[in-house]
């Protein structure tokens, strides 16, 4: 802990003088028990947020140090505010570590929490093993009627996705009106918070490819169902497998298929929208597709990026905006953006 007082009278010598006095001068100054001072210097404890925003503030013209049991104290010869004329702030080096912005500040676990989460994993695997069957059997036929739609698998993808989410969320849906018909090919952009974004657009039952980085792919059950579904695979942090997705995404769209992007390009930590990514929009201008912008709502805060072995309880609300068109990426990357940033704000 670090300790600042102003003590007027205090001087080098008397801390450097044998530890008796040292002892003394110290339990005078500040004793341990409840970190109290003399009635004429007031205890102030603040979290180093709260203390600036309160006006509180400590000016250093020299420092001297010496050493307690379990912890390192340094005194401040000169300490004042503008609200105190002598005070003694005690600050602890753990206090403070989340920030004043945070969307969803660290709180203690819950054991609901926690016991909802595995019981959603648990449902979420043994809704896929069974509906994996069915996938595998059907493939074949896919392959052959339905190559690069797949409907079919999309289909078994929204009930897996259905059958996790109803028993332990309500979710609510805006502006099915916009949704393109299915066999007209789309991209869809949407803001990213949570792992429970992938489940929530599965229920919107639409036939768009995923893009998911290459090691998810290796993963039993969920891989194969990836890759049965026609998902892209793409390496972050290398060009070349960015190209090739693009390249992939355009090819689809040509065939009839839609694709989905998270243009964020990760999720969010704060829940606050992050830039948007260019590449969805290009292949959007290229090929003379709609762009649809979808707005997730109340993702990041049922099950919170990093956290993923909680659900807490919550509503999820689903904005699909009005398709827009037009052949500048930039432009259709603005425009995207600005219509889920409006609704997100319109929730704050």
């Amino acid at each position: 802990m670090e300790v600042a007082a102003a003590y007027p009278s205090l001087s080098l010598l008397h801390l450097r003088s044998r530890k008796s006095s040292t002892h003394s001068s110290l339990s005078r100054l500040c004793p341990y028990k409840g970190l109290g001072c003399s009635a004429y210097n007031q205890a102030v404890l603040r979290n180093p947020y709260s203390s600036a925003q309160n006006g509180f503030q400590c000016i250093t013209t020299k420092r001297v140090g010496f050493s307690w049991p379990n912890f390192d104290l340094k005194l401040n010869r000169r300490c004042y505010d503008s609200k105190l004329s002598r005070n003694v702030v005690v600050r602890s080096q753990l206090a403070g570590t989340g920030t004043p912005d945070a969307a969803y500040p660290l709180s203690e676990l819950k054991v609901g929490s926690k016991v909802r989460g595995i019981c959603f994993y648990a449902v979420t695997a043994v809704v896929a093993i069974f509906l994996i069957v069915l996938m595998l059997v059907g493939h074949p036929f896919v392959l052959l009627l339905d190559r690069y739609r797949r409907k079919f698998h999309h289909f078994i993808a929204k009930l897996w996705a259905t059958l996790t989410v109803s028993p332990f969320l309500k979710l609510e849906i805006e502006g099915l009106e916009n949704l393109p018909s299915s066999d007209t090919p789309a991209v869809y952009v949407s803001n990213h918070q949570s792992f429970l974004d992938i489940y929530t657009l599965l229920t919107l039952g639409k036939s768009f490819k995923f893009i998911s980085k290459t090691g998810i792919f290796l993963f039993p059950v969920i891989g194969w169902a990836m890759s049965m579904m026609g998902v892209i695979p793409l390496k972050r942090m290398d060009n070349r497998s960015q190209l090739e997705c693009l390249k992939r995404c355009m090819e689809l769209i040509k065939k009839g298929a839609s694709v989905c992007f998270f243009p964020e390009g990760t999720r969010s930590k704060d829940g606050k929208l992050g830039a948007f990514k260019k590449g969805a929009f290009s292949v959007a201008a290229k090929t003379g597709v709609p762009v649809v912008p979808i707005t997730l709502m109340g993702t990041g805060k049922i099950m919170p990026s990093g956290m993923e072995g909680m659900l807490n309880e919550g509503t999820i609300k689903v904005v699909i905006h009005k398709p827009i068109q037009g052949h500048d990426a930039g432009e259709l990357c603005n425009e995207a953006r600005d219509s889920i940033a409006d609704t997100l704000g319109l929730q704050s």
